[in-house]
């Protein structure tokens, strides 16, 4: 699990998030990396673009996909991807996920920058170490299916199967299977040290089908 923690500054406009892209491109020893196929685009539904090296190109189905891949939706807008052979994001509307830094059957980083995802890698494959990087903290993971974004007003993560841990500041959180918890959007409870996090407590069906429809997938 990687002890560090990253806060991206949630003044940022998409302009400088794109900026930010591009020079992770031009950091040294990661232009060839950046260049390697590491998945495949598996539904586009509305406007889905994807920037590297600061050109936005508009996506579709079967679209190759590299690291440092910013991958974008419009409103009304849904994307579902695949990473290596068994690791899918599937993306919301308004939604923009960073491919950091991933290797098929290994883990990486990804970063959710906005908006809403679910992330699946099936029962019985591969463990993978992987970090996704959020506004309010990072979540790790070691192979499961679970929803993190926007969830009644906060911040929040629902985990399907499996188990993540959720990291804000010096608050960690193991969340497990049926249960989810509420990190707090609002800037006057978020600190140097982090957004405060919930307790973990179980999500009713209402709940969970709300934010499953939230990234089209009911």
């Amino acid at each position: 699990m990687h002890d560090k923690v990253f806060y991206i500054n949630k003044g940022l406009t998409r302009r400088q998030t794109l900026g930010l892209a591009g020079a992770l491109v031009l950091s040294p020893g990661l232009s060839a990396f950046a260049e390697e196929m590491i998945g495949k685009v598996l539904e586009a539904q509305g406007a889905v673009s994807k920037v590297q090296n600061n050109v936005e190109t508009r996506i579709k189905t079967g679209a190759p996909l590299s690291n440092n891949d910013l991958l974008s939706t419009g409103d009304r807008s849904f994307a579902s991807v695949v990473l290596g052979s068994d690791t899918k994001i599937t993306m919301g509307s308004n939604t923009e996920v960073l491919l950091d830094s991933f290797l098929a059957e290994q883990g990486g980083t990804l970063e959710l920058v906005s908006g809403d995802m679910v992330f699946d890698r099936p029962e019985g494959t591969p463990k993978i170490d992987l970090t996704i990087r959020t506004t309010f903290g990072q979540i790790g993971v070691r192979g499961t299916k679970f929803f993190t974004g926007r969830s009644r007003g906060n911040f929040a993560v629902f985990v399907e199967h499996g188990l993540v841990e959720v990291r804000s500041g010096a608050t960690i959180r193991k969340v497990a299977s049926g249960e989810g918890v509420d990190i707090a959007s609002d800037a006057k409870t978020r600190s140097l040290f982090g957004a405060e996090v919930s307790e973990t407590k179980k999500w009713g069906k209402g709940r969970i089908e709300e934010a499953y429809k939230s990234v089209g997938l009911m």
